[in-house]
């Protein structure tokens, strides 16, 4: 028993205090950085801020050859990587903010959900557009997450009610999530809410399986709008689209829970001033800039296609004032 307390003591005692204090301060990771530190900061600062700059240009792009709403659906389609990327590059160099940069990154994210589920019936023309493409015929529902291992789930007539329920259950998550994150950030503030505290009187371990459950109901309505409509949209290129949104969610969401178990469990070890929690997040954010790089790379060349010029909307009155025109002469010349 003596030997048990002595070994106790003597791996308590070699326990860096650091470890178990706060993330630190923005000076002082700036104060401990060497050369190196110095430039990997430098470098993924700068990736994050070619992908703002690529996204932006790519916003005046879109903005000046795509009509509405089509255009604001993109946007904000196009933005998730570099919002990811810019709010990964706060919480790179202010580690005791990535609790809010987090939560911007994934209610960002929430909104990118449904838009993508918009976007697929924009393309097909909108709401109307779609349901004439699909009347009278059915869609299959046994998509993934929620129902890929039921085969023998029937097919469906797609309605004006099945639609309407498709994008509500892709909008509730873009609604609760942001307010699950606002209530978490102010939990956090007070002391009620950490990720580290599994205890089932915790906050933690009731907000993030409540959060898991919606982001599963959301992605289902969204993968059985795909599954139906990609043949249709394959000269829009909507199958790699989709593969770099699905990408996004996989890098933004299940990797960084991956990295925070580890570094829950001590798996990533702790390296003063950062914390076992904090060198995980700070693994994440490095990972995370790099990534969402590369990823709006890929989509500016995904999206940047050439589209039909916007005419003004006098010139478009003017035309339809011409055709109307002509049809009058035909009919009274057929009278």
């Amino acid at each position: 028993m003596d030997n048990l307390n002595t070994m106790e003591e003597s791996l308590n005692s070699t326990i860096d205090p650091a470890c178990l204090q706060e993330p630190p301060l923005a000076f002082d990771v700036i104060k401990q950085m060497d050369a190196f530190e110095f430039c990997l900061y430098a470098m993924l600062t700068l990736m994050s801020c070619i992908s703002l700059v690529l996204y932006l240009e790519q916003c005046v792009f879109i903005y000046k050859h795509l009509p509405y709403p089509k255009k604001t659906t993109i946007m904000w389609v196009n933005g998730a990587a570099p919002v990811i990327a810019t709010m990964s590059c706060f919480g790179l160099w202010i580690p005791r903010a990535v609790m809010i940069t987090d939560m911007t990154s994934n209610c960002y994210f929430a909104v990118v959900v449904y838009k993508v589920l918009v976007l697929m019936i924009e393309e097909l023309g909108g709401t109307h557009k779609y349901l004439e493409l699909f009347s009278g015929k059915t869609v299959r529902i046994n998509t993934g997450p929620c129902c890929c291992c039921c085969p023998c789930l029937p097919r469906v007539p797609m309605t004006r009610r099945l639609l309407f329920w498709l994008k509500i259950g892709a909008l509730q998550y873009a609604i609760l999530k942001t307010v699950l994150s606002v209530v978490s950030v102010v939990l956090w503030t007070n002391g009620n809410f950490d990720l580290s505290d599994l205890e089932i009187t915790g906050t933690a371990i009731w907000i993030n399986p409540f959060i898991g459950v919606l982001t599963i109901t959301s992605l289902w309505p969204v993968a059985i709008v795909f599954m139906n409509s990609n043949s249709y949209l394959r000269g829009l290129n909507i199958v790699p689209k989709y593969a770099m949104y699905q990408l996004v969610l996989v890098l933004s969401q299940l990797q960084t829970s991956i990295i925070n178990i580890l570094a829950l469990d001590g798996t990533i070890a702790c390296a003063p001033p950062f914390s076992s929690q904090a060198r995980g997040s700070l693994l994440s954010q490095q990972m995370m800039i790099m990534e969402m790089f590369i990823i709006t790379l890929v989509c500016r060349f995904l999206y940047r296609r050439t589209y039909d010029k916007l005419l003004p909307e006098e010139h478009d009155n003017n035309v339809n004032a011409e055709v109307a025109l002509t049809q009058a002469a035909l009919v009274e010349h057929d009278v």
